[in-house]
């Protein structure tokens, strides 16, 4: 993974502020080692997969809402204190399940030190893992290719396809939220308030 990521380097890969993957410990100490000074987010979707692994499924649901008030709130400082309820709320019942929480504080709440603008963007893989579907259908259709080039040649174009609908369609990120970036005062603060978790029974 280290390899890979040094690959991505040498071809040119500069600037890097956040990297969201999943906890795999190879790959955390990759980015750790190669993509110095970048924030690491931890995917929200795969963490609470790992924290509900320790609920029972009739309880699944009803801790999964809980968790995800942390994401709702408006700012950093909200979250952190919403995590704290979660995790009191969760330890009597599912205590591993709160340490996860507990431990993860930190990596999954990452996205926030970013312009609100991008959140939705940044949270989990789930945009990688939709361009990974898109990538996967078209040579699903072909199945075996005769050699690389070939492979590359299809895959390229529909990265360049997708690349295409980003800049003309349907911008990753507009400009607009690029720029505050460079200029956080830009920020306007949200205005609504903290979301409160109500009681776990």
């Amino acid at each position: 993974m280290a390899r890979v990521s040094a690959s991505l380097v040498e071809r040119g890969l500069r600037g890097v502020q956040l990297v969201i993957s999943d906890a795999h410990t190879g790959l955390k100490a990759a980015i750790g080692a190669v993509l110095q000074g970048a924030s690491w987010q931890r995917c929200q979707v795969h963490c609470l997969r790992n924290l509900l692994a320790h609920v029972p499924q009739g309880d699944k649901a009803m801790v999964a809402a809980a968790v995800r008030t942390l994401f709702a709130q408006p700012n950093r400082q909200a979250a952190g204190q919403q995590r704290q309820e979660v995790v009191k709320a969760l330890e009597g019942r599912w205590p591993k399940a709160a340490h996860v929480l507990l431990e993860a504080e930190e990596d999954v709440l990452a996205y926030m030190a970013f312009p609100q603008d991008h959140w939705s963007r940044l949270y989990s893989t789930n945009p990688l893992e939709r361009l990974n579907r898109a990538v996967k259908r078209r040579t699903d259709i072909v199945g075996v290719f005769p050699d690389r080039e070939s492979v590359l040649r299809l895959v390229g174009s529909v990265l360049l396809e997708i690349d295409d609908e980003w800049q003309i369609e349907r911008r990753y990120f507009s400009q607009e939220s690029m720029r505050k970036l460079n200029e956080p005062s830009s920020e306007i603060p949200a205005s609504h308030g903290p979301l409160r978790l109500g009681p776990i029974r």
